[in-house]
């Protein structure tokens, strides 16, 4: 078992030498990479530095020619992350550790960003207590806070130090209490070898997704429900890439209307794009799209004055979705599911898209609600099949039809 280290050995060798003696103490191997520039490396790493910028496409003597800190991090990022993949590709890595700053934060999660989920990543950083989105991405990755800089070796630091090390030899270690939990590898294989499937949730779904995954756990699938905040369908579609999954619930698809609309919550505009791409079978909903999401009142931007509203809680404030949005995201829906190589089906609940969309409810809006509908119907390819269903979403039968589907273009027989 090996712990592959991740440093730039000119400015954070003592702090990784300490590290990587805390590991050999005990029993675990280690690899350590090197992805300084400027001085010599506090230490012989295992993989040099030269060997860094050559698997970036460029050489360490051009990046110290250029003098330019940001191609050198650029580059150092993207040559440490090949290396990485090709090291765990090898099985020669259990576990990833990372030390740095901004740029060696930046380094050392881009190459844990690259492995998959399961395997042991935690990167120790000064910015690990802040804004730590593009850093982990939508990647397993635990950010450590350093408390102090990574500037030597104090009473501080050594502790920080410590628990990282042994954080990370608990996390790989054969003899760990769950060690031998199986990591997601394949579509088939999961935790009790159950094919997965996802599904997408918010507050206001939840009756039909909670009924949708019992369904489905009972016929012999294993549910991972996201929640739909942004990261949480980012993170869903990253598993479907990597192919770890058998089929989709896409039940809650309201991040659509915040990348549309410009809410707090967007999944960026490759949402319901990837299990299209990898052809499985998938049936989509219209979950939450009467919303978009902000922050306190406070933060609402200017230009939405006027609209409706709905104080979801002190921290979350909610906007209803119009006629015109609707249309425009019921044209989006369409195309993307008419671009899918696999079985695809929309269900159309008829009587409301989420709690709070329902007859005497906040954001009921039959107009908004049949623009979306309406608009479904002219875009959407007569090759993907569209469920109208005279039901709530939250209505028991609603989930029961689309769990339903679902399991029969898995071919599971009822």
């Amino acid at each position: 078992m090996a712990v592959l280290l991740i440093a730039t050995l000119d400015t954070k060798g003592t702090e990784t030498a300490f590290v990587r003696d805390l590991i050999h103490s005990a029993g675990l191997l280690t690899l350590v990479i090197d992805a300084g520039v400027l001085q010599a490396p506090h230490f012989k790493p295992d993989v040099s530095r030269e060997e860094v910028y050559s698997a970036a496409g460029t050489s360490l003597n051009a990046i110290q020619q250029a003098g330019d800190r940001g191609q050198a991090i650029e580059a150092a990022a993207k040559g440490v992350a090949k290396i990485a993949l090709d090291l765990f590709g090898q099985g020669k890595i259990d576990g990833v550790l990372g030390l740095g700053g901004s740029a060696g934060t930046t380094i050392g999660t881009a190459a844990m960003r690259a492995l998959p989920f399961g395997l042991p990543k935690l990167m120790v950083s000064t910015l690990a207590s802040g804004q730590v989105r593009p850093y982990v991405g939508v990647r397993d990755i635990v950010m450590m806070p350093s408390v102090v800089d990574i500037s030597g070796l104090n009473r501080i630091s050594r502790t920080v130090l410590s628990n990282a090390a042994h954080a990370m030899i608990g996390m790989v270690r054969k003899d760990a209490p769950g060690a031998n939990a199986t990591r997601l590898a394949s579509p088939s294989v999961g935790l009790e070898e159950k094919p997965i499937i996802t599904a997408t949730m918010f507050g206001v779904t939840t009756l039909c997704v909670e009924a949708c995954r019992k369904t489905m756990e009972q016929n012999g699938f294993e549910v991972l429900v996201f929640h739909a905040t942004g990261t949480g369908g980012m993170t869903m579609e990253s598993f479907i890439k990597d192919g770890l999954i058998s089929g989709v619930l896409d039940i809650t698809t309201t991040e659509l209307a915040d990348e549309l609309v410009g809410g707090v919550l967007s999944a960026g505009p490759d949402r319901l794009t990837a299990a299209a791409l990898r052809g499985i079978p998938q049936i989509i909903s219209l979950g939450a799209l009467d919303m978009v999401n902000f922050g306190p009142p406070d933060t609402v931007p200017e230009k939405f004055r006027g609209r409706r509203f709905y104080q979801h809680n002190p921290t979350v404030t909610l906007m209803r979705t119009t006629p015109e949005e609707n249309d425009r995201l019921g044209k989006e829906i369409a195309e993307k599911a008419s671009a899918a190589r696999g079985p695809t089906a929309v269900l159309v609940p008829l009587r409301g898209v989420s709690a709070i969309d329902a007859e005497g409810k906040p954001f009921w809006w039959p107009e908004a609600d049949a623009a979306f509908f309406q608009s479904l119907r002219n875009w959407i390819s007569p090759r993907v099949e569209m469920i109208e269903l005279d039901m709530h979403i939250n209505d028991p039968a609603f989930a029961e039809a689309a769990a339903s589907k679902l399991l029969a273009m898995l071919g599971v027989a009822r």
